[in-house]
């Protein structure tokens, strides 16, 4: 079997000095771009900070460990080659943003336990393989961003559209379908048509004069250019947040 590539490898001594302080003052612990493959086992010993960013490398697999980072309130992971994430996120009841767009996530290897992270204000899953809206984010009432932009997904639920105080919604590029399907003529227009079902000969002059007008009303409305069906679109669409960004601040929460 052949093997990836080996990575960087971190140590203590190089974690702690990528540790800075954020814009809100807190300790941010920066390993993004750092080409790292494997979770860096030794960062277990700064479990204290803030924020975390591992962000456009290449990581597979997040252990469950990740749990032990009771404080955090920031994880950036996106741009990686995430294909599940551990149960144990949900025990990161600090967290209020977390970033994983540019993954290789399904609907069905994200965890349940996405539904415990109810200080969640701010959830990035674009650029991934979502075919569906996982049902625990309809529970995250304190959501205010969400990004599901490049999935295949072909609808989004009134669970996450109705969230109490979700301001932004990001769901471009993804195979909704067409709102092509026309409706059936209005009854107005059958009516009129229907008045022609007797001779003119059998109709009074002032009626016969109201279903003259009434025809050219209905030839009229046949002659008209029917207007291009409206494609599905989303009010309070994000940029995207993707490897193409550099600056990953639109996404942090002011």
């Amino acid at each position: 079997k052949a093997k990836g590539p080996k990575g960087t490898k971190i140590t203590l001594k190089t974690a702690k000095n990528s540790i800075r302080v954020s814009s809100e003052g807190g300790r941010r612990l920066d390993l993004s771009r750092m080409g790292i493959t494997t979770f860096p086992k030794c960062i277990l010993k700064l479990a204290d900070v803030d924020e975390l960013d591992l962000s456009r490398n290449m990581i597979k697999k997040i252990p469950s460990t990740i749990e032990k980072f009771q404080n955090l309130r920031w994880l950036d992971l996106h741009s990686n080659q995430l294909e599940e994430l551990p149960k144990s996120i949900g025990k990161l009841q600090n967290l209020f943003y977390l970033n994983i767009c540019n993954n290789k996530l399904t609907t069905k290897n994200l965890p349940e336990e996405l539904n415990l992270l109810k200080n969640l204000r701010i959830l990035n899953l674009g650029l991934n393989h979502l075919d569906d809206i996982p049902t625990g984010i309809g529970a995250l009432t304190e959501l205010k961003e969400i990004g599901l932009f490049d999935n295949a997904l072909t609808a989004i639920p009134d669970s996450v559209t109705s969230l109490p105080k979700l301001k932004k919604l990001n769901a471009e590029r993804n195979p909704f379908p067409d709102s092509t399907e026309e409706e059936e003529p209005a009854d107005s227009i059958k009516r009129l048509e229907t008045l022609y079902l007797v001779q003119e000969k059998d109709l009074c002059s002032s009626c016969l004069k109201m279903c003259k007008g009434e025809r050219e009303k209905l030839n009229e409305l046949k002659n008209v250019t029917p207007s291009p069906p409206k494609k599905l679109s989303f009010p309070l669409l994000l940029t995207p947040n993707s490897s193409a960004l550099g600056n990953q601040e639109e996404w942090r929460l002011r």
